[in-house]
């Protein structure tokens, strides 16, 4: 039987967007996954009417659920949204869709063939790229940082577009302090550190020009997480035995 996915879109303040963001998704996951899915729509804490046009997509898309949480935090909401789940698959995407969706069977198919973790990399040679220079330096100056003090090799450590095993997420999550941005790093950080199998796919991704992400204080939190890690220590996680049994 084949496994079944969990896709949570983590969203705050996503009023506008999010009726056209699970149409498009909806209709491609029915096309192209074959896998049984659902999509669960993690609200963290939004001010404006995110609840409410949420709450009517769930009533037009049956395979779509709504999760409230009181406080803000993007870790916070995949933390809840990961762990509340049943499925054999967990995974996100932000909810501007930047990568293309064409790439997610590609992480589902990483992970049915032996790995824990699959992401998406903006970084890699074969990736096609839209944006402006000072997040691609940005970027790029993060990730060697991360490879730098940890030898851990990571393709892209903040792609929004992931995937783990549930067993995987069970595993690692409890022991992750962050609750916001830099929450997938320490993901990764913690899985690459204690022998987790990572797939990297290279994706086409385009830029959302109306991010409101404050890259500058996402660095910040992210250089005092990686201080953390590196000088207060990794944790200890116990690898999943295999895939197979995970599935």
């Amino acid at each position: 039987m084949a496994a079944k996915v969990d896709i949570t879109i983590p969203v705050y303040n996503e009023e506008e967007a999010l009726p056209r963001t699970i149409a498009t998704l909806t209709e491609f996951l029915e096309s192209h996954l074959a896998n049984p899915w659902q999509v669960t729509i993690a609200d963290n804490a939004s001010t404006d009417s995110t609840q409410a046009v949420s709450e009517m997509i769930t009533r037009q898309y049956q395979r779509v659920n709504y999760l409230r949480i009181s406080q803000k935090g993007r870790g916070r909401a995949l933390r809840t949204a990961w762990l509340d789940s049943h499925a054999d698959i967990v995974s996100y995407m932000d909810a501007d869709l930047s990568t293309d969706l064409s790439h997610f069977p590609q992480l589902i198919a990483a992970l049915e063939s032996g790995s824990h973790i699959a992401v998406g990399s903006r970084l890699s040679k074969e990736s096609q790229v839209s944006r402006g220079f000072k997040r691609e330096f940005i970027s790029r100056g993060y990730n060697l940082l991360i490879n730098t003090m940890f030898f851990t090799g990571l393709p892209d450590a903040q792609c929004g577009f992931k995937a783990l095993t549930r067993a995987t997420a069970e595993a690692i999550v409890p022991r992750i302090q962050n609750n916001n941005w830099f929450f997938d790093t320490e993901l990764l950080v913690i899985a690459a550190k204690r022998g987790f199998n990572i797939a990297s796919v290279p994706v086409k991704w385009i830029d959302d020009p109306t991010s409101t992400v404050n890259v500058v204080g996402t660095a910040k939190e992210d250089v005092k997480g990686l201080l953390r890690l590196r000088f207060g220590g990794i944790p200890q996680v116990v690898r999943p035995e295999l895939l197979s049994t995970d599935l």
